[in-house]
């Protein structure tokens, strides 16, 4: 009785060795490392700013006379040409104020021409001569003031635009200095974005002299503006609140699709001449640090702090911590900690490893 209970515990002992060994063996099947090492290529980082979109000149058309608008000749959105005639007031009492100046230059005329022929003859002294055609001079004025005056009377456009809506209507009551309109010209736009100071720099730094950064326009559709636009003015002072500059691109825009007011985004490209690229999925953050696991010739793993130069989707351009040679663990590394010794592990090429990232690296 006593040899059978002795061989029974033997064998429970040697089955549960045998199921502990099955789950480590299982386990350590299970445990896979893939390893790859930076790619290093010469790539173009694009970066995205959020913009506002304004016509290179969008003004306000105000009434320089009081009177009743007597007739519109446009329509709103309409394109129309600079010099054309847009808005007419009423201009009676102004056409009667022209003809009276100009009756009154006429009788200041004959004066001085009677007061002329009497000085030539010594009938009246140089004084009175140049006392007429004092009075002569002021009636001319008038003249030109009142023709100003019933000028005002019609508005025209400026410059070639588009119309905005009208804010009166013909027959309206309009007073000197009341809004009938806006105009707009979109023949070239205006397009602004702020930039974080460190990327000013880094702007003015590596510009070469006189030469202008060229840029993209992402609509708000997600499309992109067929013309590309240049960066020709940078305000004067930062933003201190948000630390930012604003720079200014201009947009050509010869069939008239972008308008004043819209936004949408600008894409500026920089280039990076051997950029060392990894996947971000082979990095984790400590107190706002970014580590990678670098794998040496012995298998053991060591933690190694980068700085990154630029962040785009899926991957990260490393400026310093590594280099191209360094091996590193892009899948696996929530399973290893600092100077563990691994086993074997897969090592993919850095191409293949990139490619396969969503973000395509030019």
């Amino acid at each position: 009785m006593t040899s059978k209970i002795l061989m029974f515990m033997c064998l429970s002992v040697a089955i549960g060795l045998s199921s502990c060994g099955s789950h480590k063996e299982e386990h350590e099947s299970e445990t896979h490392f893939l390893v790859t090492s930076p790619l290093k290529k010469d790539t173009v980082v694009t970066r995205t700013y959020v913009c506002q979109i304004h016509a290179i000149q969008h003004i306000e058309l105000r009434s320089r006379e009081s009177g009743y608008l007597e007739k519109i000749y446009v329509d709103e959105g309409q394109t129309v040409k600079k010099g054309q005639l847009m808005f007419q007031i009423m201009p009676l009492l102004f056409r009667a104020e022209v003809q009276k100046a100009e009756a009154e230059a006429r009788f200041a005329e004959i004066e001085y021409l009677n007061t002329k022929q009497l000085a030539d003859s010594n009938v009246v002294s140089p004084n009175e001569l140049a006392l007429a055609q004092a009075k002569f001079d002021k009636a001319k004025a008038e003249v030109a003031l009142t023709k100003v005056h019933l000028g005002f009377t019609e508005i025209k456009a400026p410059f070639t635009g588009i119309m905005d809506r009208f804010y009166v209507r013909e027959g309206s009551l309009v007073n000197e200095e009341d809004l009938l309109t806006m105009l707009s010209d979109n023949s070239e736009m205006w397009v602004y974005f702020n930039v974080p100071e460190a990327e000013y720099l880094n702007y003015k730094m590596n510009a070469k002299k006189d030469s202008l950064m060229r840029v993209n326009l992402q609509m708000a559709n997600n499309q992109i503006f067929e013309y590309p636009g240049v960066v020709k003015t940078i305000e004067a002072d930062f933003n201190n609140e948000t630390g930012n500059i604003a720079f200014r691109a201009t947009f050509p825009n010869p069939k008239g699709l972008l308008r004043h007011g819209e936004t949408g985004n600008v894409l500026a490209s920089a280039p990076y001449k051997n950029a060392l690229i990894i996947p971000q999925k082979a990095t984790f953050e400590i107190l706002e640090k970014k580590y990678v696991f670098v794998v040496d010739k012995d298998n053991v793993i060591h933690q190694k702090e980068i700085t990154i130069a630029e962040e785009m989707p899926d991957i990260y351009i490393i400026k310093d911590g590594i280099t191209a040679n360094d091996k590193i663990i892009y899948e696996g590394i929530r399973k290893v900690r600092d100077q563990e010794k691994i086993g074997e592990y897969k090592y993919e090429d850095p191409k293949t490893v990139v490619n396969h990232l969503k973000v395509y690296v030019e």
